[in-house]
């Protein structure tokens, strides 16, 4: 079949209209409502893909046979998943007009090559940057008593989590099998390592913000300008680098955690050391 020939044969198969996609985004928002250790999010893969079946394929037989393709393992990012959902839905449109190379086998391998590397996309974009800058920008709100805190939070991660979803569709489908070379090459890396270069500069940032350590062991005292001056241990610390006891906690926690001891042992360990601090005078509250 030449090239020509495969254009207007796909030209003849229904294309998705306006309403398919908008309740395939819909539907994609319930990926997870029947989530299952079996077959992870196949389920709802599969019901999010009803308005494309449906549009693509005429016959019932042709409609049970694909939902019973997509009813296969599948697990990802859920935001993400809606690009998978656009490359099938191309793939699936292919199909049924017939062109060649394009069976249940194919179909199914894009949808496993794609779910590792976008989840390993999505995951630290996600949940271990956009989660985590909004928290704390949030955050800051509400210590003041603002009540936009928890809004900047709430309506930022669903603004994000729409857009990803419906672009992402989009781009997947208009993009079709094109997007699957994209996805193997360094473009998928290069947005995962900036992502959790990223991430890590905003823990780093809530690491100083947020931890506060005082050591009010007195070191030395002295008068000056008629003003009784004590140093001790947290002021040394300070005018050496601020925040210099909670970075080294920090450290000392990753250690701990890359050591394989439990996270709730490390947990119960600060604060039996806090308690003990500030019961025998070398821990205190902050000034």
């Amino acid at each position: 079949m030449t090239e020509n020939t495969q254009e207007k044969v796909t030209a003849e198969v229904p294309d998705l209209t306006k309403r398919d996609k908008i309740d395939t985004y819909i539907r994609s928002t319930f990926l997870l409502g029947s989530f299952n250790f079996e077959r992870m999010q196949a389920i709802g893969f599969a019901v999010s893909m009803i308005p494309a079946i449906k549009r693509f394929y005429t016959k019932k037989e042709d409609q049970a046979e694909a939902l019973t393709r997509h009813l296969e393992f599948f697990n990802t990012q859920p935001w993400v998943a809606s690009s998978i959902m656009g490359v099938t839905a191309a793939m699936e449109r292919e199909k049924a007009a017939g062109k060649e190379g394009i069976d249940d086998a194919a179909i199914t391998n894009v949808k496993v090559g794609l779910m590792g590397p976008l989840a390993g996309v999505g995951d630290p974009i996600y949940w271990g940057t956009a989660r985590i800058v909004l928290a704390a920008v949030g955050a800051s709100f509400a210590i003041a008593g603002n009540i936009l805190g928890p809004l900047i939070f709430f309506f930022g991660m669903t603004a994000i989590r729409w857009a990803t979803r419906w672009y992402g569709f989009k781009y997947g489908y208009e993009k079709g099998t094109q997007i699957v070379g994209e996805a193997g090459g360094n473009t998928l890396q290069k947005i995962t390592q900036g992502a959790s270069v990223m991430g890590l500069f905003v823990m780093g940032s809530l690491v100083y913000r947020w931890t506060t350590i005082n050591i009010p062991l007195k070191l030395t005292e002295y008068e000056q300008n008629g003003k009784n001056v004590e140093v001790t241990v947290q002021s040394m610390m300070d005018q050496l680098l601020p925040g210099l006891a909670a970075l080294g906690l920090c450290f000392l926690c990753m250690w701990l955690l890359r050591k394989r001891v439990n996270a709730i042992w490390i947990i119960f360990g600060l604060f039996a050391v806090g308690i003990a601090g500030a019961y025998l005078g070398f821990l205190a509250l902050p000034q």
